[in-house]
């Protein structure tokens, strides 16, 4: 005789109709029962946590601090009516015509007491500066110190117990560790009273650009791929321990018609912005009035081989100031400056670009490596 039985689903698989669940099935059942309950009675403050990262902590951190900078500039422009008759005569006649021009950037709090780091470039030319904080609270700038060599100013308006921030040491990073820059950019600030953040990576460390624009020298840069867009000057940007490292301040574009950023972004190290803010809050200024007192030539060839050098290089000295700078240092007339700092010196433009790109400023000292009487003589030079 043939018995056929029907056929049901249990947990996926199929059992005779007469058969009975096990105890361990039921088992089963039972843990999975309760286990759906626990999951549906989960606390959201523990999902929420759960969505917290270093990165998001970081910016919570700093973002209190970070400022939208609103500008009015005042451009130069054309004469008169040049444009409609370009005719000398016009531009002897009528006077320059100036008009307001409005830009943008982005700031960095850095006192309780109302100072404002950003970009010297940011503020160049201002009729007016408008800082506005997170939460739309705007205050007019009263005071406004720059040093255009560093592209650093620091503004002051007129507020107390604003926010603070924990400055890193820009001479403590690692290229591939987080970077995060917040800021201003295309004025998007001005819609969410908050500033936005983007994030990468440290891309390279110690970037030297030399003269980059008119007036102002980049060097010992810190690069990212954290997207910074016109609007981020100025904005700080931070590691993944809610550090601010550097300042953002210049980008790499695709070409002369696009302005947004490709991924290669520059900030100014920190440790460097804070020395140059120490002297604009307690001088008003950074004294880069530097006089040497030399007065030089490159060495010809009948110099090179009357002062018996191996090659034609260096910066002869023909004259030196009496108190000067140089006078103090020990240099004499009929010595060569062949290199400052560990670079080479063959003219008086060297010499300045040297002075220039390093940043230096009345009281700091080059090093200077000298040919005298037939030998290599290294001497200190303390700026004037």
């Amino acid at each position: 005789m043939i018995y056929r039985h029907k056929l049901k689903p249990v947990m996926g698989h199929w059992r005779a109709a007469g058969d009975r669940p096990s105890p361990a099935v039921w088992l089963l059942i039972g843990l999975l029962t309760l286990w759906g309950q626990g999951v549906r009675g989960q606390d959201r403050p523990d999902l929420a946590r759960s969505r917290e990262t270093a990165i998001t902590r970081s910016i919570e951190q700093v973002a209190p601090a970070v400022a939208g900078i609103n500008v009015v500039k005042l451009q130069r422009g054309p004469r008169g009516y040049s444009m409609l008759f370009d005719d000398p005569i016009w531009f002897s006649i009528l006077p320059e015509i100036y008009r307001q021009v409005e830009s943008l950037g982005s700031g960095l709090v850095i006192s309780s007491d109302g100072y404002v780091v950003t970009n010297a470039h940011v503020v160049e030319n201002a009729a007016e500066v408008v800082v506005t904080l997170s939460g739309g609270r705007q205050y007019q700038v009263e005071q406004i110190f720059t040093d255009p060599l560093s592209d650093i100013a620091l503004l002051k308006i007129n507020a107390q117990d604003l926010p603070g921030v924990k400055l890193g040491d820009s001479n403590d990073l690692m290229i591939g560790e987080w970077a995060i820059a917040l800021g201003n950019p295309l004025g998007l600030f001005d819609v969410s009273k908050q500033p936005t953040a983007t994030v990468g990576i440290i891309s390279g460390l110690h970037m030297d650009f030399g003269h980059k624009a008119p007036g102002r020298v980049y060097q010992d840069m810190i690069q990212t791929d954290a997207a910074i867009n016109p609007g981020n000057s100025g904005g700080p940007l931070v590691n993944a321990t809610g550090e601010v490292i550097g300042i953002n301040s210049f980008i790499f574009t695709g070409d002369e018609y696009s302005s947004g950023s490709i991924g290669i972004g520059f900030a100014i190290p920190i440790n460097r912005v804070m020395e140059i803010v120490s002297d604009l809050k307690t001088k008003g200024r950074v004294n880069r009035d530097i006089r040497t007192g030399l007065v030089g030539q490159p060495v010809d060839r009948y110099f090179q081989t009357y002062l018996g050098l191996s090659e034609r290089r260096g910066f002869l000295i023909t004259a030196i100031d009496e108190g000067s700078a140089g006078e103090q240092a020990g240099l004499q007339i009929g010595d060569v400056i062949l290199e400052v700092n560990g670079r080479p010196v063959n003219s008086k433009r060297d010499f300045i670009n040297i002075i220039d790109e390093d940043l230096v400023k009345v009281g700091d000292v080059l090093e200077l490596t000298i040919w005298r009487a037939g030998a290599e003589v290294m001497i200190l030079l303390k700026l004037g």
